[in-house]
């Protein structure tokens, strides 16, 4: 009668509290953040700079509000293509976009710079990315080389 009960209480306990998860505390380690995460966030970086630009000197608007455009156009496509939506109900997050304290032509040559900064990044990712992405970051590479041209 002991060795049924010890056989029972090993043989047949285990497998019903295995199947039901009891062992499993959740140790397993979170997945990689996608390579294309960087990106995301530059994107949204350079939307926010443009943004802030517009707000510190309103007569750019025309040149700047179609290029803060294609960057938050760019972070969504990025974020749909990684799997990611944005959080709701809140703005995208914008790193980098507090009021610039010059404006005009200086501040028309900082965004520049970010866009030259910005478009090596993604030529960078393009050139290392699977082919099932490459396009998309290439597109990506050449807008931003248009918007160093469009600010220059």
């Amino acid at each position: 009668m002991l060795r049924a009960g010890a056989l029972l209480a090993l043989g047949g306990a285990p497998a019903p509290l295995a199947g039901c998860d009891l062992f499993d505390r959740g140790d397993d380690p979170p997945p990689a953040p996608d390579p294309l995460e960087p990106l995301v966030a530059g994107a949204l970086e350079l939307a926010g700079r443009h943004r802030a630009a517009l707000a510190a000197d309103p007569g750019l608007a025309e040149r700047l509000t179609p290029i803060a455009e294609a960057h938050e156009a760019h972070a969504a496509e990025l974020r749909r293509v990684i799997g990611r939506t944005p959080p709701s109900g809140s703005p995208s997050p914008t790193p980098g976009a507090s009021a610039p304290t010059t404006t005009g032509a200086a501040l028309v040559a900082e965004l520049r710079a970010a866009e030259r900064t910005g478009q090596v990044a993604a030529a960078k990712a393009c050139a290392t990315a699977p082919a099932e992405r490459a396009a998309l970051l290439g597109s990506i590479a050449a807008a931003r080389a248009t918007h160093v041209e469009v600010l220059g």
